[in-house]
């Protein structure tokens, strides 16, 4: 069973274990590969200086081992008259990948934003090469609503498209 909260500051450790080989790796966001510790805080942490108001950061936790495996952000995806819509982004420890983390944890980031009063959420880069991504997405309802070709340079595939990714949440405002 999973346990979700937000992400307090003794979290940090456990989510850089689970952000380092995902920058590292090159393979998904959009993240300088040399990205150390301090960068890493700065990108997914609120509270840093200019960070965006609006930003949930929340964990999932093993409820039987304490572990946090997984983490998501939660934000506007753009101030003024486009803060009805959120963006997230998330992450998970590559040894729970395939056990429904990644599902489970978007159910209740999805919830969160519901709850917020965003009335739908756009994924502004999906790498195109990350089916898994894009096949969980799509069957949580979200549709490719556009495709920026070559955005991306993919360490073994080369340059790839970014996907643009959308769903309503609940009627417009």
């Amino acid at each position: 069973m999973l346990q979700f909260r937000p992400a307090a500051p003794g979290d940090w450790p456990a989510i850089w274990s689970i952000m380092e080989p995902v920058a590292r790796a090159g393979e998904t966001y959009c993240w300088d590969t040399s990205m150390d510790e301090e960068a890493g805080r700065l990108e997914w942490l609120p509270g840093a200086a200019g960070t965006d108001p609006t930003l949930a950061v929340f964990v999932a936790v093993d409820e039987g081992t304490g572990r946090v495996v997984g983490t998501a952000q939660l934000h506007a995806n753009r101030g003024g008259n486009g803060s009805h819509v959120s963006n997230a982004s998330f992450l998970v420890a590559a040894d729970a990948g395939g056990r429904g983390v990644g599902r489970a944890l978007a159910g209740h980031v999805l919830e969160e934003a519901r709850s917020a009063g965003y009335t739908a959420m756009q994924f502004n880069a999906v790498v195109e090469t990350n089916t898994r991504a894009v096949a969980l997405w799509t069957s949580l309802g979200f549709t490719i609503v556009g495709t920026v070709p070559g955005a991306f340079v993919h360490p073994a595939e080369g340059p790839t498209g970014l996907h643009i990714m959308h769903r309503f949440l609940q009627p417009s405002r």
